[in-house]
């Protein structure tokens, strides 16, 4: 066995438990009653995708969720499935989770880990998440922009806020060890 296929098994494997953490995430859905986006969890985990995986597995587990979720298996918000949920009104923060994932990865996985670092790609990561799901929104129901933010953006800034705190504090204090795991080999034949 190379030497880097214990490290692809291993991400794989993580990038799987990732997939199944952002479905998890969606099913932990509250509706909001004047808004036709939930609040979930799936954010939450997309996020910690991004600062635990990095760019490349994380968009694999993103990836991984969105396919299913596309081939009609209930894993979207809710327990919803299918290529109407991606076209619908919550499709663009689907595509939004891509993006962030990226984002978050890419900008954490610069040199040194650090808080700063990491708040900085998870802010970023966000804003890019709003930025693809707000205009969706906004262009498949057909309403105003002070509307789209209203429904789509607005009433989840606080819970945003938490979810990022949560995913700092996580990254913290479990991603030593995970990258420990990660690049160790003991306990692997060769």
């Amino acid at each position: 066995m190379n030497g880097s296929q214990p490290v692809n098994l291993r991400m794989t494997v993580y990038a799987s438990l990732f997939t199944a953490l952002v479905i998890v995430g969606g099913y932990i859905s509250f509706p909001v009653p004047f808004s036709p986006v939930p609040l979930v969890l799936s954010d939450f985990f997309v996020m910690l995708a991004g600062l635990f995986l990095g760019p490349a597995w994380g968009l694999t587990a993103i990836g991984l969720f969105i396919f299913l979720g596309a081939l009609g298996l209930p894993v979207f918000a809710g327990g919803k499935a299918g290529l109407a949920v991606l076209f619908g009104p919550t499709g663009g923060f689907l595509a939004g989770f891509l993006a962030c994932v990226l984002v978050v990865g890419l900008i954490a996985g610069k040199g040194r880990p650090s808080v700063i670092k990491d708040l900085a790609a998870l802010i970023a990561g966000n804003v890019v998440l709003y930025a693809l799901g707000v205009p969706w929104l906004k262009a498949v129901l057909n309403i105003t922009w002070g509307k789209a933010l209203a429904l789509g953006m607005i009433p989840f800034m606080p819970g945003t806020a938490v979810k990022i705190i949560a995913a700092l504090g996580l990254a913290q204090f479990l991603r030593p060890r995970f990258t420990q795991i990660i690049s160790s080999r003991s306990g692997m034949r060769e």
